[in-house]
């Protein structure tokens, strides 16, 4: 499994996506701001999500 690192897009559950922002041990930060339909959706700027639960979309190495 590939964990993500600051300032790469992921994608998680049903097609979400947003920024890492922090990464800790067993999750990470993320910005959901991101998204062009994120004021139509009605969440918080944030979430935390699991290593496990999450793809990485780009990453700063691409």
């Amino acid at each position: 499994m590939k964990i993500a690192e600051v300032g790469n897009v992921v994608e998680f559950k049903d097609g979400l996506q947003g920024i890492v922002e922090k990464v800790n041990e067993n999750s990470v930060i993320v910005n959901l701001t991101f998204m062009e339909n994120f004021n139509e959706l009605e969440m918080e700027e944030k979430t935390v999500i699991n290593h496990k639960r999450y793809k990485i979309l780009y990453s700063n190495e691409d």
